[in-house]
């Protein structure tokens, strides 16, 4: 097949030819926009799952489809080793630049005051300029250096400004999981906050399996968020994110090289990318055969063992590829932490360090008390056909 047509797009977060089998999130999604405009704002969408199940994908497709009704729209990735005031603060800068004009309205000059005081929070060299008279306007006084105050204010503020045109503003975060305690703290005391007072905006969280908990334990009242596990596709699904794309460019797949793919990728969407555009590479007739597919899987196989798998292999101290080992091969299900430590002749308790540095890295979490499981599918194979 014409590499040039490929219409698989293997990656972290990008866009799939099609997006299928999340449409209960995207329709409440689209509700929740609509809601807001009408002076009623829905709780925070807290999305959460393995990875390799979409979860950046989808929180896209959220932002896009505020950006489509003209909202402020803000996506970060915490974990990036910046600040998440830092990150509010200049992700804020450009939308806000767009909206910006003399003429703007007294809500609006407000927000872009309250922005550049919140610059000065945490750069008091910065050189941020809209381009508008701000002398005259109200508004500032969110460099006070409290978070909650700061990015409260700030929320507030740009979010009725956006008001003021009968849209809101849409904060969306990736990888939520590795924001410090003090920050889930405070955002999830901002998100309560503008949902009671019916502020113009929603938020959007995406992270592990670990993430609801963590909230939990920030703040109690975010056990009332709306959360959705983001899981594998179903069979119908894995079958149409193949199939789809294909067809969009007048192939076909035989039916026993699409069992095959589904197969292989365990029906995870980004191994379903990965092993299409191979399978679509290594395919030399008029449609998709199974020998087509072999090739392409094992292929695509490689290129997630020299890239998905291995950085985070890579990562990881010789103490705690020994603790990934000894999980194998149950880990990707899950296995009892009591029975890790009897495989590598150890007291539990002893193991508690190098356990928590997993979780830390993102490569494990704790799915139940006493237990631990693997937040990449398939690592229990990888770790299997490795020998350093």
């Amino acid at each position: 097949m014409d590499p040039v047509r490929n219409p698989y797009s293997p990656g972290a977060g990008r866009k799939p030819s099609a997006l299928v089998g999340r449409d209960d999130v995207i329709d409440a999604w689209s509700v929740s926009l609509q809601r807001a405009e009408r002076g009623k704002t829905d709780q925070p969408i807290i999305l959460y799952g393995l990875r390799g199940v979409g979860k950046t994908v989808l929180l896209s497709r959220l932002r896009r489809d505020a950006e489509t009704r003209d909202w402020i729209t803000v996506q970060l990735e915490a974990g990036s080793g910046r600040a998440l005031r830092e990150m509010v603060g200049e992700g804020l800068y450009g939308p806000l630049s767009d909206l910006a004009r003399p003429s703007a309205g007294k809500r609006l000059l407000r927000a872009l005051k309250t922005a550049l005081s919140f610059k000065a929070s945490y750069d008091t060299t910065g050189t941020w300029n809209f381009g508008v008279d701000l002398s005259g306007a109200t508004g500032g006084a969110a460099d006070s250096g409290f978070l909650l105050t700061d990015l409260g204010k700030l929320v507030r503020d740009v979010s009725l400004a956006a008001g003021e045109d009968g849209v809101g503003l849409a904060l969306l975060i990736d990888e939520a999981q590795d924001l410090s305690s003090e920050e889930i703290q405070t955002l999830a005391a901002v998100m309560q906050s503008a949902a009671t007072d019916d502020l113009p905006v929603l938020f959007a969280l995406a992270g592990l399996p670990s993430l609801p908990q963590t909230l939990a334990e920030a703040k109690s009242y975010s056990e009332r968020f709306r959360y959705s596990v983001i899981k594998k596709l179903d069979s119908d699904g894995a079958r149409e994110a193949i199939l789809k794309p294909a067809r969009n460019e007048g192939v076909n797949w035989s039916a026993d090289a699409l069992d095959y793919v589904v197969t292989a990728s365990g029906r995870y969407p980004y191994f379903i990318q990965q092993f299409g555009q191979e399978t679509w590479n290594a395919a030399t007739g008029a449609a998709i055969e199974f020998e087509d597919a072999r090739l392409g899987v094992a292929v695509g196989q490689g290129q997630l063992d020299n890239g998905f798998f291995r950085a985070r292999w890579d990562r990881t101290t010789a103490a705690e590829k020994q603790y990934l080992r000894a999980m194998c091969p149950e880990g990707d299900d899950g296995i009892g932490s009591g029975e890790v430590a009897n495989r590598l002749k150890r007291v539990g308790r002893s193991l508690g360090p190098t356990r928590a540095n997993l979780i830390s890295k993102g490569l494990i979490y704790a799915p139940d008390h006493g237990i631990v499981a693997f937040t990449v599918p398939g690592m229990a194979g990888f770790i299997s056909r490795q020998h350093d």
